[in-house]
C-alpha cells in the first residue's frame, strides 16, 4: 500500500468520523439544546472517548458552530438543486418542505431563537456569517420574484415575508403537533405549507 493511499483511507476515516460526531450533536441539541448539552453527551453518542471527541472540535462552541454550519449549507444544497422549471414560489415552499422534514426528524436545532450566548458566538463566527448572508440572498431573490410575478403579496414589505418565512421553520406548533395531535410527519408538513402560503382564511 503506497503512503499516498494510506493518508488518505486515515484522511477518509477521520471525515467519517467528523460526520458521526456531527450527527450526534444535532441530535444531542435538538433534544436537549445548548446549555444541557455537554461534550460527554456528544462522545457517549458516538461511541468515541472525549479525548478522541476534542482531536475533532476543540470546544462545544466550536463543535456547534461546525453542526450549524452543516445545516446551512444543506439548506443551500437544497436550494441550488430546486428544478428551474420551479416557480419562485414553488421553491421557497419546496425549501421550507426540506426544513420541516429535517426538523421532525429530529435535524434541526434552531439555536440562534433560544439562545442568546449561541446567538452571539455564531455572529462572531465567519464561516457561519458567509453562509448565512448567502441564504439570506438566495431567498431574498426568490421573494422579490414571487412577489413579481403575482404568488406573493407585493404589498407587503419583502423583509416581512423573508422574515416571516424564517420563522416559520422554527414555529413550536411543528413540535405540539408532533408530539400531541395523531396526524402523521406527512401531515404534519402538507397543513404548515398551506398555514404558511395560503393562512388560516
Amino acid at each position: 500500500m503506497s503512503i499516498l493511499k494510506k493518508f488518505s483511507f486515515k484522511d477518509q476515516a477521520f471525515k467519517l468520523r467528523e460526520n458521526a460526531i456531527l450527527d450526534a450533536a444535532t441530535e444531542v441539541l435538538s433534544s436537549k439544546g445548548y446549555d444541557l448539552m455537554t461534550m460527554d453527551d456528544v462522545a457517549g453518542a458516538v461511541g468515541i472517548s472525549k479525548p478522541s471527541l476534542y482531536k475533532h472540535f476543540k470546544s462545544k462552541d466550536e463543535l456547534v458552530g461546525e453542526a450549524m454550519i452543516r445545516l446551512l449549507d444543506g439548506a443551500i444544497e437544497q436550494v441550488e438543486a430546486l428544478p428551474q422549471q420551479l416557480g419562485a414560489s414553488e421553491k421557497l415552499e419546496a425549501l421550507l418542505e426540506w426544513a420541516l422534514r429535517v426538523r421532525l426528524g429530529g435535524g434541526l436545532p434552531f439555536l440562534p431563537s433560544t439562545s442568546p450566548h449561541v446567538r452571539d458566538m455564531l455572529m462572531r463566527n465567519f464561516k457561519y456569517m458567509t453562509r448565512v448572508l448567502k441564504l439570506n440572498r438566495m431567498l431574498e431573490a426568490l421573494v422579490k420574484q414571487a412577489q413579481k410575478e403575482g404568488q406573493l403579496d407585493a404589498a407587503l414589505p419583502t423583509d416581512v415575508i423573508l422574515f416571516t418565512y424564517y420563522a416559520r421553520t422554527c414555529d413550536p406548533a411543528v413540535e405540539y403537533l408532533q408530539k400531541f395531535s395523531k396526524m402523521s410527519d406527512d401531515d404534519i408538513v402538507r397543513h404548515m405549507l398551506r398555514v404558511a402560503f395560503n393562512g388560516l382564511k
